[in-house]
């Protein structure tokens, strides 16, 4: 892809990005991606083919983000697994409190795309498997016994989380409640 053709596909996903995360992926028409990104419709299935190839580049970007984030606080945190996991509880409380939270995007685009054999629905597993297995990474490296079952119990609370502040939760008790549930799941340190 040349750089010309680089902010046509970013203003599509971009717009993508803002519609599908506010409104719903099922409910936004390409028709509407297409007047707001400002292309053609030719210019548009030139990027993308069909939605489910929309739906994909949306998820993976919503992932590499996640992935480039966490990977930031472990290089920061080498040495501090904990400190990686309290910056993950504050960050989830934060962001799940926040003016325009819609939760999770992944959790969202599972719930809509019903389909098991969806694309998209393959990046969601992927994506919660990745971050699942940092959760078990950082438990072990903290000399957690069973990391696998309590990363698991883990990505329930963060789910749950997620939900208390889409649902108008104080940002700072979210926070401290999965901070608090999570210091339950892995026992005293």
């Amino acid at each position: 892809m040349s750089v010309t053709e680089a902010p046509v596909r970013e203003r599509i996903l971009d717009a993508a990005t803002r519609r599908y995360y506010a409104e719903g992926i099922r409910a936004v028409s390409a028709d509407r991606l297409i007047a707001e990104a400002g292309v053609s419709k030719v210019t548009f299935y030139r990027y993308f083919p069909s939605k489910e190839d929309l739906v994909v580049a949306y998820l993976e970007q919503q992932s590499a983000r996640e992935k480039e984030s966490v990977a930031a606080q472990r290089t920061k945190h080498a040495n501090e697994p904990a400190a990686v996991l309290r910056w993950y509880a504050d960050t989830v409380g934060g962001l799940s409190c926040a003016p325009g939270f819609r939760g999770c995007p992944f959790i969202n685009a599972a719930a809509e795309l019903s389909e098991v054999d969806h694309p998209g629905r393959k990046v969601v597993s992927d994506h919660r498997a990745w971050l699942t297995s940092q959760a078990a990474e950082l438990l072990t490296e903290m000399g957690i016994d069973n990391a696998d079952a309590r990363a698991d119990q883990l990505m329930m609370l963060r789910d749950g989380a997620m939900v208390a502040g889409y649902l108008g939760g104080d940002p700072s008790a979210v926070a401290a409640s999965l901070k608090a549930a999570g210091r339950a799941v892995i026992g005293p340190r």
